[in-house]
């Protein structure tokens, strides 16, 4: 059973996406605390690439500074072992298939395993080409959670029937951010997914109101937030702790 699902196991999960080393890496445990301790029920930590396709501005500036302050994929692994001493909850990686082949996707993988990371995800990991890290992630017990986007209805079935861990559902077409509302008919892509498979399936880009989170939350298991607070943190710089933590407990409230 993966550790995955306990983040659905209390309610609609709320999921907070964080950009590893932005500002800094001690900025970064800080904030990952902050929204364990609020409510959020899983955390994905972005390993920052110089070349992030699926991010938007937010994400992108992030990755920017974080490479700029000099953070690399060994010291994100450091920082996953110290948080793990007291974060229970289940985290994953995203990051881009290009950061895992370069350090040697055997060595990434079973270290993700060694310093308790449950997951793995891969936005520009063609569903086509996974074969290249599925053996690997079962081999290391990981995770490998695919991506279903609302262009890929004759795919839907077909990708929800190899998932694990949970589905991420791209909630509307292009690259990360806020948006003022989302227009894709999730409930029918949600519909789909249950004929195929019963793992959990959240919803992510695109959301950053406690309303957007409700009504997403409302067709499927739960939300997932990264540019809204991304956003905080490149406001709040070191102190970007406590109005993440805030951010992430109204967010949280709002799918009990």
């Amino acid at each position: 059973m993966s550790n995955i699902h306990s983040a659905f196991a209390n309610g609609k999960a709320f999921i907070a996406f964080i950009t590893c080393g932005d500002p800094d890496l001690e900025t970064t445990a800080k904030v990952v605390r902050a929204a364990a301790q609020n409510g959020a029920d899983l955390i994905e930590l972005g390993i920052p690439f110089s070349d992030p396709t699926a991010e938007g501005p937010v994400i992108q500036e992030a990755n920017l500074r974080a490479l700029t302050g000099g953070v690399t994929t060994e010291k994100i692994f450091g920082l996953v072992r110290e948080l793990r001493r007291d974060v229970t909850i289940p985290m994953v990686f995203m990051t881009y298939a290009n950061v895992v082949f370069s350090y040697g996707a055997d060595k990434f993988i079973r270290t993700c395993r060694e310093i308790g990371i449950d997951g793995l995800i891969l936005p520009d990991l063609p569903y086509e080409e996974k074969d290249e890290f599925q053996p690997i992630c079962r081999k290391y017990g990981v995770d490998l959670i695919s991506l279903i986007a609302p262009t890929s209805d004759n795919r839907i079935a077909m990708v929800a029937k190899e998932a694990e861990g949970f589905l991420y559902i791209v909630s509307s077409l292009g690259v990360t951010g806020t948006r003022s509302e989302i227009k894709t008919d999730i409930a029918s892509i949600v519909s789909l997914v249950r004929e195929n498979t019963d793992i959990p399936c959240a919803v992510g880009f695109g959301i950053s109101t406690p309303e957007q989170a409700a009504k997403m939350a409302a067709v499927s298991d739960g939300a997932i937030v990264g540019s809204a607070i991304v956003k905080l943190i490149g406001l709040y710089g070191k102190d970007a702790a406590e109005p993440v933590g805030a951010y992430v407990r109204s967010m949280k409230d709002a799918l009990r």
